[in-house]
């Protein structure tokens, strides 16, 4: 899959939402999800929001836990943002719809300019966004409808490049939006592939993430270089350039304590700084690590 990665700007805030008692049980989660350990859930998270704001220097900024929102840490599904611009979302399961309220809310106060989805055959989850810097990548998937990347088109104004490339023309500078299959119903876009670097997209190992990277090769007018993780969890990581001079990228990814066997060949992304996290037992509610937190690329405005 040129010189992607500029666009991949450098982040000064991030946005996480608190896990509340209701994801402990498998009914308030939702149908078909395990029991979580409330307690480890909990410190899982607060892990991940010590090391945004410590190890990576992000402003933080935490959402209360709502119990009426039991799979409200997973605020990733609830807007996308690239700029100054949040598109929020229609998650696909109506029970998720109000948790996008709340993230509304904290963005316009950071001075965000708002877009909303009006349409209401659109569905859009964000872990089904994938923007590497120059150009956004949907997976078309059990969460995300064709509708829901027409609008992601619409709302970063993007050039349309081929049949396959959602939007009008535009003027320089605009974003591609590319769509891509996502042949699994048990993962998004994000949980199959992400960014691990400027210009590297990483991807796990299984038939439906080799898939998406194809597609994605076949699509793109940047070549990007890949590697392959044996798991596909892993590949649902975080590239982050720290607002600080001098500092270099981060990639905020799953620990070896989560996911051992991949360890080894995240080492070969020399050009970042390797920052480990766990989210084992936020996963069992479909949590990936880029659904636990909202980061913001350039400063809002004031």
């Amino acid at each position: 899959m040129g010189t992607p990665g500029e666009g991949l700007g450098r982040c000064s805030h991030a946005l996480i939402r608190g896990v509340p008692e209701s994801l402990a049980s498998g009914e308030g989660a939702g149908a078909g999800l395990p029991a979580l350990d409330l307690a480890k859930a909990q410190r899982e998270h607060g892990v991940l929001g010590g090391k945004l704001r410590q190890r990576l220097g992000l402003q933080l900024l935490e959402l209360p836990p709502e119990e009426s929102l039991p799979l409200g840490p997973l605020l990733g599904d609830t807007a996308v943002i690239q700029g100054d611009t949040a598109l929020i979302t229609r998650p696909w399961s109506p029970a998720r719809r109000p948790e996008v309220d709340g993230v509304r809310k904290a963005l316009q106060d950071l001075g965000l300019r708002i877009v909303e989805m009006g349409d209401e055959n659109a569905t859009l989850d964000g872990t089904d966004v994938l923007f590497t810097g120059r150009e956004f990548f949907v997976g078309l998937s059990k969460w995300t409808n064709h509708r829901g990347a027409e609008i992601v088109a619409d709302t970063f104004r993007v050039r349309s490049r081929s049949s396959s490339v959602l939007g009008e023309p535009g003027a320089d500078g605009d974003f591609a939006v590319s769509t891509v299959p996502v042949s699994t119903s048990t993962s998004h876009l994000r949980g199959l592939c992400g960014m691990g670097g400027p210009r590297t997209v990483v991807a796990g190992s299984s038939e439906a993430a080799q898939k998406a990277v194809r597609a994605m090769a076949v699509l793109t007018d940047h070549p990007y270089a890949s590697l392959t993780l044996p798991d596909d969890a892993a590949a649902d990581c975080l590239f982050l350039r720290p607002g600080l001079p001098g500092v270099p990228p981060f990639l905020l990814h799953r620990g070896g304590g989560d996911l051992p066997n991949s360890q080894e060949a995240l080492q070969k992304l020399s050009d970042v700084t390797l920052v480990p996290v766990s989210c084992s037992e936020l996963e069992k509610a479909g949590a990936g690590l880029s659904s636990l937190c909202l980061v913001l690329s350039t400063r809002p405005h004031s």
